[in-house]
């Protein structure tokens, strides 16, 4: 039987199962439920689908395949440049711990994994999940479009899972979610790829004000 290997590296990739800490991670939602923003399923998937618009893809999604471009090509000022692009665009030092603390948990695994470029971000402060993961995808073979929707698929189920617990929904509810919302995520993956520099950015002061509360909120199961 012939298999895709680089498709069973992405599935490897974006698995919850990943050793990163993903799933300590709510990004705001723990304090949008604990405030009574989302109450439901109907109000979660607007808010799941507000970030993925108008953050995700404008910011990660072509942060991610310019990172990508950039291991691809061995050019290493242009690694720097991304991620600290990146990095910059987290507005609350919640989201910033985030990303350093699972970019070095991934740069880690890598290691681990054979990896010896990802070595140096194990301990650097600008290390950003999307870094390692662009450097993964790259090594392993995996297309870059490819990678991109991976990439928005393992924050969304992450996401899911969160709200599973949180709002809480059913199992059938969030899988719905997922359903509703993976529909958008092929032209999310399209427009990134397509962006030019001055048009990335995004705005999710939703996202930004729910950080900032939950940095300082007395009793949480998340990390942020």
């Amino acid at each position: 039987m012939v298999t895709n290997l680089s498709l069973l590296r992405l599935l490897q990739l974006v698995s919850p199962s990943l050793p990163i800490g993903m799933y300590s991670y709510s990004q705001g939602l723990e304090t949008a439920v604990h405030d009574g923003w989302l109450t439901n399923a109907v109000q979660t998937g607007d808010w799941l689908r507000g970030l993925l618009h108008n953050g995700l893809g404008k910011v990660d999604a072509p942060l991610l395949a310019r990172l990508y471009d950039a291991w691809q090509s061995g050019d290493m000022a242009a690694v720097e440049h991304w991620s600290q692009t990146l990095n910059a665009y987290r507005e609350t030092a919640e989201l910033r711990a985030e990303d350093k603390q699972t970019g070095q948990a991934l740069a880690r695994l890598l290691v681990n994994l054979e990896m010896p470029e990802a070595q140096a971000w194990q301990k650097r402060p600008d290390a950003t999940l999307a870094t390692l993961f662009a450097l993964a995808a790259v090594r392993w073979q995996i297309d870059k479009a490819d990678a991109v929707s991976g990439y928005l698929w393992g924050w969304l189920e992450n996401q899911v899972l969160g709200a599973i617990k949180l709002v809480p929904l059913g199992q059938v509810a969030g899988q719905k979610l997922l359903q509703d919302l993976a529909g958008e995520l092929p032209g999310l993956g399209e427009q990134a790829l397509i962006l030019r520099d001055d048009e990335i950015g995004g705005s999710c002061f939703g996202l930004a004000l729910a950080s900032s509360r939950h940095e300082i909120q007395y009793s949480r199961l998340f990390r942020s």
